[in-house]
């Protein structure tokens, strides 16, 4: 005789009831999946198709044109101008602002340190300011006139003025200095929680062996904040390489012979004032390679990837 499954089995077994705690997590991390895949997922995917599309401008029409607008972008000396503009913004804002903000952050954690709450404030004070506000201010500052703040701090030791942000070199100069003034307090503070993570009897035991202050900080505190600093050199790559409110501010859209051209700059002139959205989403798309690439190779040489012994 055929046996005849119970009332709330299938095929003879038990069917699993779904539980709260089954679905729980799946609601937690819900937020972070729905905002990944409309803010994220979703633009990057159109603009990837978007590139390999022209749209005529006022229409609804669309355009396949294949692999040309990449080929425009090759042959786009604008784009390698931008390019190299955002490299050496990127190279030196990373040059400064990991060493820089880590030292300070190791002298404010020090036990020796008297104020730390104070000095904490004033170097976070540049970042609760509008990125417009400031570059403002420091346009006024890097002003051409004689009575522009820097012209008249280097007619102080007997220079004449500068054209501040009409040469390469001192146009290079003035975005370093605004994003050294805006990100060191920021900065820092990532430091300084991860200075919390070290063990103090590191330094303990580094003093009983007559370790000073500096070897303290190269042979304890720099390799303890190897995480830390992968973190900043990551956010600092991808914030250097998509340089905008600073150089918009300081000069438009338009500047001395690109000398403040960023690639950032490129697509909002291609997609706002040309009307040329294919263009603009192939430039998109070619700087997110970009970045891409770049910090998959510096999480390399930095050991990010190498198996654990």
């Amino acid at each position: 005789m055929a046996q005849v499954s119970n009332p709330g089995t299938v095929s003879g077994k038990k069917r699993k009831k779904i539980t709260r705690q089954d679905i729980a997590p799946y609601l937690f991390v819900s937020p972070f999946i729905i905002s990944f895949l409309v803010f994220l997922a979703y633009p990057l995917t159109q603009a990837f198709m978007l590139s390999f599309q022209q749209l005529v401008p006022f229409t609804h029409y669309v355009e396949w044109v294949g692999l040309d607008n990449f080929r425009r972008v090759i042959n786009d000396p604008a784009f390698f101008t931008a390019l190299w503009n955002v490299a050496r913004y990127t190279f030196w804002t990373c040059a400064i602002l990991i060493p820089v903000p880590m030292f300070i952050a190791f002298i404010v954690n020090s036990r020796f340190t008297k104020f730390k709450n104070l000095i904490r404030s004033l170097l976070f004070i540049p970042v609760l300011t509008s990125t417009i506000i400031a570059g403002i201010i420091f346009q006024h500052m890097f002003s051409s006139e004689p009575t522009g703040a820097f012209n008249e701090l280097i007619g102080f030791f007997g220079a004449e003025p500068t054209r501040w942000l009409h040469q390469a070199g001192t146009a290079m100069f003035a975005l370093v200095a605004i994003a050294v003034w805006r990100w060191t307090g920021v900065n820092m503070i990532y430091f300084l929680s991860g200075l919390n993570n070290v063990p103090t009897e590191l330094y303990e035991s580094a003093e009983v062996d007559g370790a000073n202050g500096m070897q303290k900080f190269l042979f304890i505190t720099t390799p303890m904040l190897r995480p830390i600093i992968i973190f900043v050199l990551t956010i600092s790559i991808t914030a250097g390489f998509s340089l905008f409110n600073e150089a918009y501010v300081f000069w438009g859209v338009t500047s001395p012979n690109n000398i403040g051209a960023t690639i950032v700059i490129l697509i909002y002139r291609a997609a706002f004032m040309l009307n040329d959205f294919g263009y603009a989403a192939t430039l998109g798309v070619t700087l997110f390679f970009i970045v891409l690439i770049i910090n998959l190779l510096q999480l390399k040489i930095m050991g990010l990837f190498r198996k654990e012994d």
